[in-house]
C-alpha cells in the first residue's frame, strides 16, 4: 500500500518524462523500450532510458538509469519512481532493478504504467518483500538485513 503521496501534478510530469525518454532507448537488440524517472526529496525529477548491450549482461534498464543519474547529480534520497513502457499492460521493473530502489528508499511507490489506461502502483516493500542490503546511515551501519 502507497502510504508516500505524491501530488498528482508531478506524478503527471513524472509520467510524461518517463514516456518521452522511453523515445530515447538503446534498443537495437530487443527493440523495448522503456524509460523511467524518479523523484527525490528535493522534489526534482531525473530520468532516464533503456541502455542495451550486445553483452545482455551489460544491459542498463531504464529504473537503474534514472537512479544512477539521481546519484550522479548528488541526491540520494528516492522519493518515488515512474516507470513507462509501451506495452498494453504495465510491466514493473526486474528483480536487479527493485534491489537497486532498495538501497536508496525501501518504501519507494513505484507506478509503472503503459499505452493503456491501467496503472500498476505498489510500494517497493510490495515487489521485493524480503530485499538484502546493508543498513542506511545511522542504522547499524554495517549490519547486513534481510527482508
Amino acid at each position: 500500500m502507497i502510504t508516500i503521496k505524491i501530488p498528482q501534478s508531478v506524478l503527471e510530469e513524472m509520467k510524461q518524462k518517463a514516456r518521452d525518454v522511453s523515445k530515447k532507448s538503446y534498443n537495437c537488440y530487443s527493440k523495448f523500450s522503456a524509460g523511467a524517472a524518479v523523484l527525490d526529496d528535493k522534489n526534482k525529477i531525473y530520468s532516464a532510458c533503456i541502455i542495451e548491450n550486445a553483452s545482455f549482461g551489460l544491459t542498463s534498464c531504464a529504473e537503474r538509469n534514472a537512479i544512477y543519474k539521481m546519484i550522479s547529480e548528488g541526491s540520494e534520497n528516492l522519493k518515488a519512481m515512474v516507470v513507462y513502457t509501451p506495452t498494453s499492460k504495465p510491466i514493473t521493473p526486474c528483480g536487479a532493478c527493485l534491489q537497486v530502489i532498495h538501497e536508496f528508499n525501501p518504501e519507494t511507490p513505484v507506478y509503472c504504467f503503459c499505452d493503456s489506461h491501467e496503472i500498476a502502483d505498489n510500494t517497493l516493500s510490495d515487489l521485493l518483500p524480503h530485499a538484502f542490503g546493508l543498513k542506511r546511515k545511522g542504522e547499524n551501519e554495517n549490519e547486513i538485513q534481510r527482508g
